[in-house]
């Protein structure tokens, strides 16, 4: 099952990035996802597979669209 990650969502990664930072927050998707380190501000496009692989937990998760909002546009 595919893991459920949207835009401005903060996931905590399994390992540190050189700088220290464990958190990033998702800025782009499709079949590769763009992440920012929230320490440094480095940016970097990983295969879904492998985000899905090193996600430890979701520190934060935006708010999703329901049917309702969608409707109403």
């Amino acid at each position: 099952m595919p893991l459920d990650v949207a835009l401005q969502d903060v996931v905590r990664l399994r390992k540190p990035h050189p700088c220290g930072g464990y958190e990033w927050t998702v800025v782009r998707l499709g079949a590769d996802i763009g992440i920012v380190c929230n320490t440094c501000n480095h940016r970097v496009l990983l295969p879904r597979r492998d985000l899905e692989k090193r996600v430890k937990k979701f520190v934060f998760k935006a708010p999703r669209p329901t049917v309702t909002d969608l409707e109403s546009k």
